[in-house]
Order: C-alpha cells, then structure tokens, then sequence
C-alpha cells in the first residue's frame, strides 16, 4: 500500500447474512490509483461489498471514510450527493421511458423536485432545466448514444443498456464511480468501446472501483487490483504482481 493520505477509507467492514460472513474485515485504503479492479470468485463478498459501500445494505461494523467523515451508515441518496455513484449488475433502467429522460432522472437537487420551489421561482426552473438538458446531451455524446436519446431505453441492445448504465451513473457528478461488472455479456468490439470510456474518465480525474471477472480486461485497465474470498480482502497490489502469485493463479485463473 502506498504511504499518503486518502480520501477513501475502508476500514474493519463486516456484513453477515443469516450467520455467514459476507464481507469479513475488510480494509482498503484508496491512494492514487485511477482504476481498481475488485475479482474474486463468484459468492466472495464483491456485490455485497458495493452495496454497503453505496448504502443498499447497513454493514454490522465498520467504517467508511469519504475525505474524513465516516459515511458508512448514511441512506443511499446521501452518499450519492457525497460523491458516489454505481451500476449494477441487473442495470436498473427505465426501459419505457427514453434514452435523454434516462440520464435526465439521474441528475440531483433539481429545482424541479420540489413543486412549491419550482412555482416560486419559475426562472430558475428554467435555467435547472436547461442546464440539465446540456449536461445529457454531453453524456450522451460521451458514451456514443447521442443518435439514441428518443428511442425507449428497452430498445437499445445490451451493450447498449450497458452505457446508459454508465451514462446514469456520470449524471450525477460524482467523483467515485463503482462500477458492478461493466463489461460482462456484451460482445468484444462493444467491451472496446466501454473499455476507452473508463480510460477516458480515469484520465479526466474521476476514480473508478469495478468488479470485473474478465482477466484480461483488468490487465489492460486497472492501475490496482484487489482480490476477495470468503468476504476477505486476499491480496492487492499491482495487477502484474498479483495476477503472478501461484495462490491467484491457482484458485481463480486456470
């Protein structure tokens, strides 16, 4: 681990489910890393992981602390305004609404939320709305689903539900994106596509934690890996040193 401070502090995270250690001990302390890769078997704690993270799940103990404050028993809809946003596995789309009004949902603290505010104060409204209306033009383009924003999100293809997914998730600004399997399912030439648009991102500043079971998609993209078993956090390091170690090699690569 590198020596700094960090904004992003892991600490003693557990979470058990009917007696069984889900996420055991874990600690990870974010330094300077762009893109990190989350592996491990299917069943060793990763989603459950990512959902007390984000506040889908309260952990039993622990902490989490987001430049210095300890955010771990915050709702959801707090920690997003805090700086983090996520996909999941399941992407959780709006399929009969539109690509733009997609994105457009995910946008916070919309004047437009609060019916008496937005009577009271119809200009500013206004320029919330518009203001709202570029940024997912942006996105869109960004993610390469411009020509798309009419059609229903339903339509769109699974690689192509996989970058609204993404496109949600940068609607709301955050700083940290965690990224539930981002390139699973989806055919090659679409994995290149989503592939250079986290690259893109880690080089515009934004951080992003992925679980990622595709091996060689970690090598190409992550700056550091960590591996998980039975809720515990195994090894991290450098992806070329740890994807070497005989133990790694041995349970999860052959």
């Amino acid at each position: 681990m590198q020596s700094g401070k960090s904004d992003f502090v892991l600490k003693n995270i557990n979470k058990s489910f009917d007696g069984i250690q889900a996420v055991n001990g874990f600690n990870f302390e974010w330094q300077d890393y762009k893109i990190v890769g989350l592996i491990g078997p299917n069943g060793a704690g990763k989603t459950t992981l990512f959902n007390v993270i984000t506040g889908f799940l309260q952990a039993d103990k622990g902490s989490f602390l987001l430049k210095g404050n300890d955010i771990l028993k915050l709702p959801s809809y707090q920690i997003v305004k805090r700086g983090i946003s996520r996909t999941f596995q399941d992407l959780r789309l709006l399929r009969q609404v539109t690509v733009k009004e997609n994105i457009l949902l995910w946008h916070l603290n919309q004047v437009g939320e609060n019916p008496f505010k937005a009577w009271v104060r119809g200009t500013k409204y206004s320029e919330d709305q518009a203001k709202n209306n570029a940024r997912a033009d942006e996105i869109l383009e960004f993610i390469g689903l411009q020509e798309k924003q009419n059609d229903l999100a339903g339509a769109l293809s699974y690689g192509q539900q996989k970058l609204l997914s993404l496109g949600c998730a940068l609607a709301t600004e955050a700083e940290y994106l965690l990224l539930d399997e981002p390139v699973a399912g989806i055919n090659p030439s679409m994995i290149d596509v989503i592939l250079k648009i986290l690259q893109e991102l880690g080089a515009q500043g934004k951080k992003i934690l992925l679980i990622e079971h595709n091996i060689e998609v970690v090598r190409q993209i992550c700056d550091w890996l960590v591996v998980m078993d039975e809720g515990r956090k195994i090894a991290e390091g450098m992806p070329d040193d740890v994807l070497q170690r005989e133990e790694i090699i041995e349970a999860y690569l052959d």
